[in-house]
Protein backbone atom coordinates (compact mmCIF):
# COMPACT_ATOMS: atom_id res chain seq x y z
CA UNK A 1 0.00 0.00 0.00
CA UNK A 2 1.20 3.42 -0.85
CA UNK A 3 1.92 6.01 1.71
CA UNK A 4 -0.90 9.00 1.58
CA UNK A 5 1.99 11.05 0.93
CA UNK A 6 4.14 9.54 -1.08
CA UNK A 7 3.94 10.97 -4.99
CA UNK A 8 1.97 7.56 -7.45
CA UNK A 9 5.08 6.82 -9.99
CA UNK A 10 1.87 7.11 -12.37
CA UNK A 11 1.01 10.38 -11.38
CA UNK A 12 4.05 11.97 -12.39
CA UNK A 13 4.05 10.68 -16.30
CA UNK A 14 0.72 12.83 -16.78
CA UNK A 15 0.98 15.54 -13.95
CA UNK A 16 0.37 18.68 -15.75
CA UNK A 17 -0.81 17.15 -19.23
CA UNK A 18 -4.27 16.77 -20.58
CA UNK A 19 -5.43 13.47 -20.02
CA UNK A 20 -5.51 11.58 -23.74
CA UNK A 21 -8.73 9.45 -23.16
CA UNK A 22 -10.61 12.48 -22.36
CA UNK A 23 -13.04 13.65 -24.51
CA UNK A 24 -12.72 16.83 -26.77
CA UNK A 25 -15.62 18.25 -24.23
CA UNK A 26 -14.10 17.55 -20.91
CA UNK A 27 -10.64 17.20 -20.21
CA UNK A 28 -9.02 16.47 -16.48
CA UNK A 29 -5.85 17.83 -15.48
CA UNK A 30 -4.18 15.96 -12.22
CA UNK A 31 -2.00 18.05 -10.35
CA UNK A 32 0.28 16.36 -7.64
CA UNK A 33 -1.72 17.83 -4.14
CA UNK A 34 -5.51 17.39 -3.17
CA UNK A 35 -8.08 16.49 -5.49
CA UNK A 36 -10.48 19.13 -6.12
CA UNK A 37 -12.96 18.40 -9.32
CA UNK A 38 -14.13 21.90 -11.20
CA UNK A 39 -15.81 21.99 -14.08
CA UNK A 40 -16.12 24.80 -16.10
CA UNK A 41 -18.39 25.03 -19.07
CA UNK A 42 -17.34 27.90 -22.28
CA UNK A 43 -19.72 29.12 -23.92
CA UNK A 44 -20.45 28.14 -27.19
CA UNK A 45 -20.08 30.56 -29.72
CA UNK A 46 -17.39 31.16 -32.81
CA UNK A 47 -14.77 34.28 -32.59
CA UNK A 48 -14.39 37.13 -34.69
CA UNK A 49 -11.66 36.96 -36.33
CA UNK A 50 -12.61 33.80 -38.08
CA UNK A 51 -15.02 35.17 -40.20
CA UNK A 52 -12.00 37.28 -41.49
CA UNK A 53 -10.54 33.79 -42.57
CA UNK A 54 -10.90 32.47 -45.63
CA UNK A 55 -12.77 29.09 -46.20
CA UNK A 56 -12.50 27.04 -48.93
CA UNK A 57 -14.53 23.87 -48.86
CA UNK A 58 -15.14 22.97 -45.63
CA UNK A 59 -11.35 23.01 -44.99
CA UNK A 60 -9.54 25.14 -42.02
CA UNK A 61 -6.09 27.28 -42.30
CA UNK A 62 -3.62 25.58 -39.80
CA UNK A 63 -2.92 29.19 -39.21
CA UNK A 64 -6.87 30.10 -37.33
CA UNK A 65 -6.68 26.25 -35.69
CA UNK A 66 -5.51 28.01 -32.23
CA UNK A 67 -8.90 30.69 -32.94
CA UNK A 68 -11.21 27.83 -33.03
CA UNK A 69 -13.64 27.79 -29.70
CA UNK A 70 -13.77 24.45 -28.27
CA UNK A 71 -17.50 23.67 -28.11
CA UNK A 72 -19.05 22.40 -24.38
CA UNK A 73 -15.34 22.23 -23.39
CA UNK A 74 -14.91 20.65 -19.85
CA UNK A 75 -11.80 21.29 -17.92
CA UNK A 76 -10.93 19.47 -14.01
CA UNK A 77 -8.45 21.13 -12.53
CA UNK A 78 -6.69 19.06 -9.69
CA UNK A 79 -6.14 22.42 -7.62
CA UNK A 80 -7.70 25.19 -6.10
CA UNK A 81 -5.35 27.82 -6.98
CA UNK A 82 -5.44 27.36 -10.35
CA UNK A 83 -9.18 26.88 -10.72
CA UNK A 84 -9.75 30.11 -8.88
CA UNK A 85 -7.63 31.10 -11.78
CA UNK A 86 -9.26 29.48 -14.30
CA UNK A 87 -13.56 31.18 -13.09
CA UNK A 88 -11.40 34.67 -12.78
CA UNK A 89 -10.96 33.93 -16.70
CA UNK A 90 -14.04 32.60 -17.35
CA UNK A 91 -16.18 35.77 -15.63
CA UNK A 92 -13.80 38.34 -17.54
CA UNK A 93 -15.04 36.84 -20.59
CA UNK A 94 -17.60 38.39 -22.51
CA UNK A 95 -20.63 36.50 -22.86
CA UNK A 96 -21.99 36.88 -26.39
CA UNK A 97 -18.14 35.95 -27.93
CA UNK A 98 -14.68 34.62 -27.00
CA UNK A 99 -11.92 37.26 -28.50
CA UNK A 100 -8.75 35.16 -28.15
CA UNK A 101 -8.14 32.30 -26.31
CA UNK A 102 -7.76 33.02 -22.50
CA UNK A 103 -4.11 32.38 -21.21
CA UNK A 104 -4.38 30.67 -17.97
CA UNK A 105 -2.13 32.21 -15.52
CA UNK A 106 1.25 30.71 -14.31
CA UNK A 107 0.85 29.17 -10.65
CA UNK A 108 3.84 30.18 -8.31
CA UNK A 109 6.83 29.24 -8.18
CA UNK A 110 6.98 27.47 -11.23
CA UNK A 111 4.52 27.63 -14.24
CA UNK A 112 2.50 23.93 -15.33
CA UNK A 113 2.79 23.98 -19.04
CA UNK A 114 -0.40 22.94 -20.31
CA UNK A 115 -0.54 21.19 -23.81
CA UNK A 116 -3.87 21.30 -25.88
CA UNK A 117 -4.50 18.65 -28.15
CA UNK A 118 -5.87 19.75 -31.91
CA UNK A 119 -9.34 19.62 -32.04
CA UNK A 120 -10.93 16.23 -34.51
CA UNK A 121 -13.78 18.30 -35.72
CA UNK A 122 -14.61 21.54 -36.48
CA UNK A 123 -19.01 22.78 -35.82
CA UNK A 124 -19.79 25.78 -38.01
CA UNK A 125 -21.31 28.24 -36.32
CA UNK A 126 -22.96 30.95 -37.60
CA UNK A 127 -20.90 34.10 -37.83
CA UNK A 128 -21.44 36.84 -35.18
CA UNK A 129 -21.06 40.83 -35.89
CA UNK A 130 -18.43 42.07 -33.72
CA UNK A 131 -19.37 45.51 -31.95
CA UNK A 132 -18.80 48.58 -34.41
CA UNK A 133 -16.87 51.56 -33.14
CA UNK A 134 -18.52 54.70 -33.10
CA UNK A 135 -17.27 57.00 -35.64
CA UNK A 136 -18.30 61.05 -35.37
CA UNK A 137 -19.98 62.27 -38.91
CA UNK A 138 -17.67 63.45 -41.28
CA UNK A 139 -18.80 67.10 -42.24
CA UNK A 140 -18.73 67.96 -45.81
CA UNK A 141 -15.82 70.78 -46.72
CA UNK A 142 -17.30 73.95 -47.76
CA UNK A 143 -17.41 74.77 -51.75
CA UNK A 144 -14.65 76.31 -52.99
CA UNK A 145 -14.50 79.26 -55.84
CA UNK A 146 -11.80 78.77 -58.21
CA UNK A 147 -11.12 82.17 -59.20
CA UNK A 148 -8.03 83.63 -61.25
CA UNK A 149 -6.19 85.46 -58.78
CA UNK A 150 -2.95 87.34 -58.88
CA UNK A 151 0.21 87.11 -56.71
CA UNK A 152 -0.65 90.28 -54.58
CA UNK A 153 -4.50 89.86 -54.53
CA UNK A 154 -3.72 86.67 -52.50
CA UNK A 155 -3.92 86.14 -48.75
CA UNK A 156 -0.88 84.44 -48.86
CA UNK A 157 2.20 86.02 -49.36
CA UNK A 158 3.40 83.28 -51.39
CA UNK A 159 0.97 81.61 -53.02
CA UNK A 160 -0.01 82.19 -56.99
CA UNK A 161 -2.75 81.11 -59.15
CA UNK A 162 -2.41 78.75 -62.06
CA UNK A 163 -2.57 81.85 -64.79
CA UNK A 164 1.37 82.52 -63.64
CA UNK A 165 2.33 79.71 -64.44
CA UNK A 166 3.51 80.66 -68.24
CA UNK A 167 5.59 79.14 -70.87
CA UNK A 168 8.09 82.07 -70.75
CA UNK A 169 8.32 81.33 -66.59
CA UNK A 170 8.44 77.39 -66.95
CA UNK A 171 10.09 76.56 -70.25
CA UNK A 172 14.20 77.06 -70.32
CA UNK A 173 14.76 79.30 -73.48
CA UNK A 174 18.09 76.83 -73.82
CA UNK A 175 16.03 73.83 -74.37
CA UNK A 176 13.54 75.22 -76.75
CA UNK A 177 13.46 74.15 -80.16
CA UNK A 178 13.54 78.00 -82.10
CA UNK A 179 11.83 78.11 -85.07
CA UNK A 180 13.50 77.96 -88.81
CA UNK A 181 15.18 80.77 -88.75
CA UNK A 182 14.55 83.84 -91.91
CA UNK A 183 17.08 85.47 -93.88
CA UNK A 184 19.73 84.59 -96.30
CA UNK A 185 22.69 84.03 -94.23
CA UNK A 186 20.90 82.76 -91.19
CA UNK A 187 18.94 79.85 -93.33
CA UNK A 188 22.30 79.05 -95.23
CA UNK A 189 23.84 78.19 -92.28
CA UNK A 190 21.32 77.09 -90.55
CA UNK A 191 20.86 74.14 -93.57
CA UNK A 192 24.42 73.36 -94.06
CA UNK A 193 24.67 72.42 -90.13
CA UNK A 194 22.57 70.22 -90.71
CA UNK A 195 19.84 72.05 -88.55
CA UNK A 196 22.16 72.14 -85.75
CA UNK A 197 23.44 76.02 -85.83
CA UNK A 198 20.76 78.25 -85.27
CA UNK A 199 21.69 82.04 -85.13
CA UNK A 200 18.05 83.39 -85.47
CA UNK A 201 16.22 85.68 -88.03
CA UNK A 202 18.37 88.18 -90.15
CA UNK A 203 18.20 91.99 -89.23
CA UNK A 204 15.25 92.18 -91.74
CA UNK A 205 13.43 89.32 -90.78
CA UNK A 206 13.16 90.65 -87.07
CA UNK A 207 12.28 93.96 -88.17
CA UNK A 208 9.48 92.65 -90.51
CA UNK A 209 8.42 90.46 -87.27
CA UNK A 210 8.87 93.87 -85.06
CA UNK A 211 6.46 95.87 -87.37
CA UNK A 212 3.29 93.16 -87.55
CA UNK A 213 3.70 92.89 -83.95
CA UNK A 214 2.89 96.89 -84.01
CA UNK A 215 0.46 96.44 -86.15
CA UNK A 216 -1.24 94.03 -84.29
CA UNK A 217 -1.14 95.16 -80.93
CA UNK A 218 -4.99 94.58 -79.79
CA UNK A 219 -7.14 97.78 -79.21
CA UNK A 220 -9.40 98.01 -76.17
CA UNK A 221 -12.97 99.34 -76.54
CA UNK A 222 -15.12 99.06 -79.83
CA UNK A 223 -15.10 99.32 -83.15
CA UNK A 224 -12.88 102.72 -84.35
CA UNK A 225 -13.38 105.13 -87.32
CA UNK A 226 -10.93 106.69 -89.51
CA UNK A 227 -11.88 108.30 -92.79
CA UNK A 228 -9.32 109.53 -95.13
CA UNK A 229 -9.41 112.75 -96.75
CA UNK A 230 -8.33 114.79 -99.96
CA UNK A 231 -9.63 117.80 -100.80
CA UNK A 232 -8.65 117.12 -104.68
CA UNK A 233 -9.36 114.40 -106.90
CA UNK A 234 -6.19 112.38 -108.42
CA UNK A 235 -3.98 112.48 -105.71
CA UNK A 236 -4.49 108.48 -104.46
CA UNK A 237 -6.86 108.76 -101.96
CA UNK A 238 -8.93 105.91 -102.87
CA UNK A 239 -5.63 103.82 -103.13
CA UNK A 240 -4.16 104.77 -99.95
CA UNK A 241 -7.36 103.63 -98.20
CA UNK A 242 -7.00 100.29 -99.88
CA UNK A 243 -3.46 99.79 -99.06
CA UNK A 244 -3.67 100.79 -95.40
CA UNK A 245 -6.59 98.09 -95.02
CA UNK A 246 -4.95 95.78 -96.87
CA UNK A 247 -1.85 96.55 -94.38
CA UNK A 248 -3.73 97.09 -91.25
CA UNK A 249 -5.97 93.33 -92.37
CA UNK A 250 -3.20 91.54 -93.20
CA UNK A 251 -0.93 91.32 -89.98
CA UNK A 252 -4.17 91.42 -87.31
CA UNK A 253 -6.57 89.20 -86.34
CA UNK A 254 -9.74 90.86 -86.16
CA UNK A 255 -11.92 92.35 -89.02
CA UNK A 256 -11.22 95.08 -90.86
CA UNK A 257 -13.87 97.16 -93.21
CA UNK A 258 -13.24 99.71 -95.44
CA UNK A 259 -16.35 101.75 -96.52
CA UNK A 260 -16.84 103.76 -99.77
CA UNK A 261 -18.51 106.94 -98.34
CA UNK A 262 -18.05 108.65 -101.78
CA UNK A 263 -21.31 110.56 -102.82
CA UNK A 264 -20.51 110.30 -106.01
CA UNK A 265 -19.28 106.99 -107.91
CA UNK A 266 -16.72 105.41 -106.06
CA UNK A 267 -13.93 103.59 -106.85
CA UNK A 268 -12.88 101.67 -103.80
CA UNK A 269 -13.71 97.70 -104.57
CA UNK A 270 -12.40 98.42 -107.99
CA UNK A 271 -8.94 98.36 -106.60
CA UNK A 272 -9.20 94.72 -104.70
CA UNK A 273 -10.06 91.47 -106.60
CA UNK A 274 -13.99 90.54 -106.19
CA UNK A 275 -14.98 88.22 -108.38
CA UNK A 276 -18.03 88.83 -109.96
CA UNK A 277 -19.65 90.87 -106.69
CA UNK A 278 -22.36 93.31 -107.60
CA UNK A 279 -23.35 94.74 -103.87
CA UNK A 280 -23.22 98.13 -102.72
CA UNK A 281 -24.00 99.90 -99.56
CA UNK A 282 -27.30 100.83 -100.25
CA UNK A 283 -28.02 97.30 -100.09
CA UNK A 284 -26.95 97.43 -96.68
CA UNK A 285 -29.01 100.57 -96.37
CA UNK A 286 -32.32 99.02 -97.52
CA UNK A 287 -31.68 95.41 -95.07
CA UNK A 288 -30.33 97.53 -92.11
CA UNK A 289 -33.28 96.14 -89.70
CA UNK A 290 -33.19 92.89 -90.84
CA UNK A 291 -29.05 92.12 -90.01
CA UNK A 292 -29.08 89.80 -86.97
CA UNK A 293 -25.32 88.72 -87.49
CA UNK A 294 -22.02 88.82 -89.21
CA UNK A 295 -23.43 86.21 -92.53
CA UNK A 296 -25.93 88.69 -93.23
CA UNK A 297 -23.20 91.31 -93.48
CA UNK A 298 -20.58 89.02 -95.15
CA UNK A 299 -23.48 88.78 -98.00
CA UNK A 300 -22.98 92.51 -98.91
CA UNK A 301 -18.96 92.98 -98.42
CA UNK A 302 -16.10 91.81 -101.11
CA UNK A 303 -13.11 90.37 -99.42
CA UNK A 304 -9.93 89.93 -100.74
CA UNK A 305 -6.81 87.69 -100.03
CA UNK A 306 -5.67 90.04 -97.12
CA UNK A 307 -9.27 89.37 -95.14
CA UNK A 308 -10.31 93.21 -95.90
CA UNK A 309 -13.59 93.88 -96.23
CA UNK A 310 -14.86 96.55 -98.58
CA UNK A 311 -18.32 97.89 -98.95
CA UNK A 312 -18.93 99.49 -102.14
CA UNK A 313 -20.79 102.64 -103.33
CA UNK A 314 -23.29 102.31 -105.61
CA UNK A 315 -22.06 102.15 -109.16
CA UNK A 316 -25.53 104.13 -110.48
CA UNK A 317 -24.87 107.92 -110.25
CA UNK A 318 -28.41 108.91 -110.45
CA UNK A 319 -28.76 106.99 -106.97
CA UNK A 320 -25.68 107.87 -105.55
CA UNK A 321 -26.47 111.32 -104.03
CA UNK A 322 -29.14 109.72 -102.16
CA UNK A 323 -26.19 108.77 -99.85
CA UNK A 324 -26.64 110.97 -97.18
CA UNK A 325 -25.61 111.55 -93.46
CA UNK A 326 -28.20 109.23 -92.03
CA UNK A 327 -27.38 106.25 -94.42
CA UNK A 328 -23.89 107.16 -93.41
CA UNK A 329 -24.79 106.76 -89.30
CA UNK A 330 -26.71 103.14 -90.14
CA UNK A 331 -24.17 101.78 -91.99
CA UNK A 332 -21.40 102.74 -89.30
CA UNK A 333 -23.63 101.28 -86.07
CA UNK A 334 -23.92 97.81 -87.97
CA UNK A 335 -19.83 98.00 -88.87
CA UNK A 336 -19.33 98.95 -85.32
CA UNK A 337 -20.54 95.67 -84.13
CA UNK A 338 -18.59 93.55 -86.45
CA UNK A 339 -16.13 94.82 -87.04
CA UNK A 340 -12.31 96.97 -84.76
CA UNK A 341 -11.67 98.91 -87.40
CA UNK A 342 -13.92 101.04 -90.15
CA UNK A 343 -11.78 102.68 -93.10
CA UNK A 344 -13.63 105.06 -94.77
CA UNK A 345 -13.03 106.84 -98.27
CA UNK A 346 -14.65 110.31 -97.89
CA UNK A 347 -15.05 112.03 -101.05
CA UNK A 348 -13.45 115.10 -102.31
CA UNK A 349 -15.77 117.63 -100.88
CA UNK A 350 -15.21 118.31 -97.39
CA UNK A 351 -18.35 120.03 -96.76
CA UNK A 352 -20.86 117.48 -98.41
CA UNK A 353 -23.90 115.39 -96.55
CA UNK A 354 -21.84 112.80 -95.23
CA UNK A 355 -18.48 114.81 -94.10
CA UNK A 356 -20.70 115.73 -91.07
CA UNK A 357 -21.53 112.25 -89.46
CA UNK A 358 -17.67 111.15 -90.81
CA UNK A 359 -16.18 113.70 -88.47
CA UNK A 360 -18.49 113.40 -85.85
CA UNK A 361 -17.65 109.59 -85.94
CA UNK A 362 -13.76 109.68 -86.11
CA UNK A 363 -11.00 108.33 -84.29
CA UNK A 364 -7.90 109.48 -86.03
CA UNK A 365 -7.99 111.29 -89.26
CA UNK A 366 -5.20 110.29 -92.49
CA UNK A 367 -4.92 113.04 -94.98
CA UNK A 368 -4.01 112.32 -98.59
CA UNK A 369 -1.43 115.09 -100.47
CA UNK A 370 0.27 114.57 -103.93
CA UNK A 371 3.58 116.02 -104.67
CA UNK A 372 2.47 119.65 -106.35
CA UNK A 373 2.23 122.74 -104.71
CA UNK A 374 -1.32 123.10 -105.16
CA UNK A 375 -1.85 119.87 -104.08
CA UNK A 376 0.14 120.33 -100.57
CA UNK A 377 -1.89 123.37 -100.00
CA UNK A 378 -5.32 122.29 -100.33
CA UNK A 379 -4.05 119.20 -97.49
CA UNK A 380 -2.54 122.01 -95.18
CA UNK A 381 -5.99 124.11 -95.51
CA UNK A 382 -7.80 120.88 -94.66
CA UNK A 383 -5.90 120.58 -91.41
CA UNK A 384 -6.99 124.77 -90.86
CA UNK A 385 -10.44 123.79 -91.64
CA UNK A 386 -10.42 120.83 -88.89
CA UNK A 387 -8.78 123.27 -86.49
CA UNK A 388 -11.32 126.02 -87.13
CA UNK A 389 -14.58 123.85 -87.41
CA UNK A 390 -14.16 122.05 -83.36
CA UNK A 391 -12.07 119.15 -84.77
CA UNK A 392 -8.63 120.51 -83.61
CA UNK A 393 -7.39 117.50 -81.46
CA UNK A 394 -8.28 115.46 -84.40
CA UNK A 395 -6.06 117.41 -87.10
CA UNK A 396 -3.05 117.34 -84.79
CA UNK A 397 -3.38 113.82 -84.01
CA UNK A 398 -3.68 113.19 -87.65
CA UNK A 399 -1.43 111.31 -90.25
CA UNK A 400 -0.34 113.04 -93.26
CA UNK A 401 0.80 110.92 -96.29
CA UNK A 402 2.69 112.22 -99.20
CA UNK A 403 1.96 109.96 -102.40
CA UNK A 404 4.28 109.39 -105.23
CA UNK A 405 1.62 108.91 -107.89
CA UNK A 406 4.21 109.88 -110.88
CA UNK A 407 7.26 108.26 -111.78
CA UNK A 408 10.50 109.79 -111.24
CA UNK A 409 11.98 112.48 -108.95
CA UNK A 410 9.08 115.15 -108.54
CA UNK A 411 9.79 118.87 -108.94
CA UNK A 412 9.02 119.80 -105.64
CA UNK A 413 11.43 119.28 -102.67
CA UNK A 414 9.81 116.39 -100.31
CA UNK A 415 11.72 117.37 -97.33
CA UNK A 416 9.98 120.54 -96.99
CA UNK A 417 6.85 119.80 -97.58
CA UNK A 418 7.37 116.65 -95.02
CA UNK A 419 8.95 119.37 -92.57
CA UNK A 420 5.96 121.63 -93.37
CA UNK A 421 3.63 119.02 -92.01
CA UNK A 422 5.48 117.65 -89.25
CA UNK A 423 5.07 120.69 -87.70
CA UNK A 424 1.37 120.22 -87.91
CA UNK A 425 0.15 117.00 -87.39
CA UNK A 426 1.11 113.82 -85.48
CA UNK A 427 3.22 111.74 -88.05
CA UNK A 428 4.56 111.82 -91.68
CA UNK A 429 4.49 109.02 -94.33
CA UNK A 430 5.63 108.74 -97.65
CA UNK A 431 4.45 106.13 -100.02
CA UNK A 432 6.50 105.44 -102.89
CA UNK A 433 5.61 104.98 -106.48
CA UNK A 434 4.50 101.58 -107.61
CA UNK A 435 3.51 101.06 -110.88
CA UNK A 436 0.46 98.58 -109.98
CA UNK A 437 -1.22 101.34 -107.52
CA UNK A 438 -0.81 103.78 -110.57
CA UNK A 439 -2.65 101.51 -113.23
CA UNK A 440 -5.77 102.31 -111.15
CA UNK A 441 -6.40 98.52 -111.55
CA UNK A 442 -6.98 95.99 -108.85
CA UNK A 443 -4.18 95.82 -105.93
CA UNK A 444 -2.81 92.36 -104.95
CA UNK A 445 -1.14 93.27 -101.77
CA UNK A 446 1.73 90.56 -102.11
CA UNK A 447 2.64 91.67 -105.18
CA UNK A 448 3.53 94.90 -104.52
CA UNK A 449 6.96 96.42 -104.05
CA UNK A 450 8.97 95.59 -100.83
CA UNK A 451 8.94 99.51 -100.40
CA UNK A 452 5.57 99.79 -101.23
CA UNK A 453 3.76 97.37 -98.23
CA UNK A 454 6.45 98.35 -96.25
CA UNK A 455 5.21 102.43 -96.22
CA UNK A 456 2.01 101.03 -96.01
CA UNK A 457 3.02 98.93 -92.94
CA UNK A 458 4.46 101.88 -91.45
CA UNK A 459 0.85 103.79 -92.14
CA UNK A 460 -0.52 101.02 -89.93
CA UNK A 461 1.37 100.68 -87.65
CA UNK A 462 1.28 104.46 -86.95
CA UNK A 463 -2.15 104.21 -86.73
CA UNK A 464 -3.02 101.60 -84.56
CA UNK A 465 -0.14 103.29 -82.08
CA UNK A 466 -2.30 106.78 -82.12
CA UNK A 467 -5.54 104.55 -81.30
CA UNK A 468 -3.98 103.00 -78.57
CA UNK A 469 -2.06 105.89 -77.42
CA UNK A 470 -5.90 107.59 -77.03
CA UNK A 471 -7.62 104.51 -75.32
CA UNK A 472 -5.02 104.94 -72.65
CA UNK A 473 -5.07 108.88 -72.22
Amino acid sequence: MTPKNTPDPREDDTMGVLDDAASVATTGIGILGGTAQVSVVIPQEHDDDLADEEIIDGEVDEAVIADIVLEDAVIAVSSAPIAAAVEEVVAEAEPARVPEPARVPEPAPEPVPVVVPAPTSVKETAPVESPKKSVAPRTAPPEVTLTSKRLGDLSGANRESADLLTTDRLLDPHRVTKPEPEGAWSHLLYSISGRRINIGDGRRARERKALSARIAAPLPGGARFVPVLSRKGGVGKTAITALLGMALADARDDRVIAIDANPDRGTLADRIVRPQHTKSVRDLVRSHDQVTGYHDISAVVARDATRLDVLASDTDPRIAEAFSDTDYRDVADLAAHYYSLVLTDTGTGIVHSVMAATLDLADRIVIVSGLSVDEARLASETLTWLETNGFEDRAHDAIVVLNHSTPGTPLVRVNELEAHFASRVRSVVQMPYDAQLAAGGAIVFANLQPETRLAARQLAALLVEGLRTEASA
